[in-house]
């Protein structure tokens, strides 16, 4: 099915079911792709679809047989001025859900995050996924879940011995544009938290949760 139109349509689809859409959703199916019919996906499945013959809804038609790449991993990260490149990657990537953490450095405290759901809505779209990453709301550094996590580890370009990969995390953290603080980095050692390696250079914080996640996604 290459080259049909993915539209993200929410959870608990059935075959059957008529989908009120927006009209910009029905004017791209019509007017930029040309045709009526697309896969709506939604809650992990897929389903073949066309539009309606007034362009209002979405007629829900068989399941296809097309897995979900998604993974389970949350990406704890500190907002940065380009969130929304960064949540677009990960999504890409395959992240289930995104975290946003509280940082002493954090600058970008002004989200727009109804904007970071749709851009995660187009980035699973296009990326061929049949889930859609939830966004939960924004908690403080001292919430983490040390003991479980995993952390881009920027201590490792200054000569820290550290892993580059590491299998089967489940909770990776990235920190904001000025790096965490050496609070911030003692309450990670002390709670248990393991470090790994990102290379010899210091990433921005958008292509580091990309790199991070590439280190642990098996």
């Amino acid at each position: 099915m290459k080259n049909i139109p993915r539209i993200f349509i929410g959870k608990n689809i059935a075959p059957g079911d008529k989908i009120a859409i927006e009209k910009s959703v029905s004017h791209y199916l019509t007017h930029v792709m040309r045709r009526n019919d697309c896969l709506a996906f939604g809650d992990g499945h897929e389903y073949v679809a066309n539009l309606s013959d007034d362009g209002k809804f979405l007629i829900v038609g068989n399941q296809t047989s097309h897995i979900d790449p998604s993974n389970d991993i949350t990406l704890y990260f500190a907002p940065i001025k380009k969130t929304d490149d960064l949540l677009n990657m990960a999504t890409q990537m395959g992240v289930g859900r995104f975290a946003p953490v509280i940082t002493e450095r954090t600058v970008a405290n002004h989200i727009n995050w109804e904007r970071m759901k749709k851009i995660v809505a187009e980035a699973a779209e296009q990326s061929n996924r049949n889930s859609v990453p939830e966004i939960a709301t924004p908690i403080k550094f001292a919430d983490l879940p040390f003991s479980d996590l995993v952390f881009a580890d920027e201590r490792a370009a200054y000569g820290a011995d550290l892993p580059r990969e590491i299998d089967g995390a489940k909770n990776i953290l990235i920190g904001p544009e000025g790096g965490f603080s050496d609070t911030e980095f003692s309450a990670l050692d002390a709670g248990g938290a393991r470090g790994i390696s990102l290379g010899k250079t210091i990433l921005r914080a958008e292509l580091a949760g990309v790199v991070a996640i590439s280190r642990v996604a098996k």
